[in-house]
């Protein structure tokens, strides 16, 4: 079973062994659960504070901070891909670093849009509870073809995010991507539903 998740690849799962557990052990989804609870506690956290600075209209003072969240959970993300036995210590300074770059983005948003980020957190929630029921329950199963399908589905939509990007920079601006028309829209409900569909992958690698 391959996840798009660099983490949960084979490679990275042998890493652990003898180092920081016995090959005897097993991860569980139970565990992961437990674990992936304690990581968002700690960017829930970090998050607070710089929400705080930018939905009380300072901004200014949040920037340093949320730069420097970018700059660690993009370093402590790759060190946790290339070198997963590490995961103990650059897992939780990475959910601390991405809560400062999180909670700042989500201020600035919540302070435009009065009540999005709530939403956003609770269909986020509701999702992964959703796909997690459904892998449980058997509904969705992780098979050969299923994970094909939505490997190819996510990396065509990261090539097709990754041409916008190439194009904005000549000018030309695939706006049906981010306008709210039927189009936008329904781009968008696709998008979500891949995202949604590589957390069963994930389940099943665990």
């Amino acid at each position: 079973m391959r996840s798009s998740n660099p983490v949960l690849s084979a490679a990275s799962m042998d890493s652990f062994q003898g180092e920081f557990f016995s090959a005897s052990q097993s991860m569980t989804i139970q565990g992961a659960a437990t674990k992936a609870l304690i990581l968002l506690g700690l960017c829930f956290g970090t998050a607070s504070m710089t929400f705080a600075m930018t939905h009380g209209g300072n901004s200014a003072a949040a920037m340093p901070w949320m730069i420097g969240g970018f700059v660690g959970a993009l370093v402590f993300s790759i060190a946790t891909s290339f070198k997963p036995n590490w995961a103990p210590v650059t897992a939780p300074l990475y959910a601390l670093a991405e809560g400062l770059l999180l909670g700042a983005i989500s201020g600035g948003y919540e302070r435009m849009f009065n009540g999005i980020v709530p939403q956003a957190a609770l269909a986020t929630l509701g999702t992964m509870a959703a796909m997690l029921f459904a892998y449980k329950t058997g509904l969705i199963k992780a098979t050969r073809g299923f994970v094909m399908g939505v490997g190819a589905a996510t990396g065509g939509i990261a090539l097709m995010y990754l041409a916008a990007m190439v194009l904005s920079m000549f000018g030309i601006r695939m706006s049906f991507l981010y306008q709210p028309t039927m189009l936008g829209i329904g781009i968008s409900a696709v998008i979500v539903i891949v995202a949604a569909l590589n957390l069963i992958i994930d389940f099943a690698a665990i």
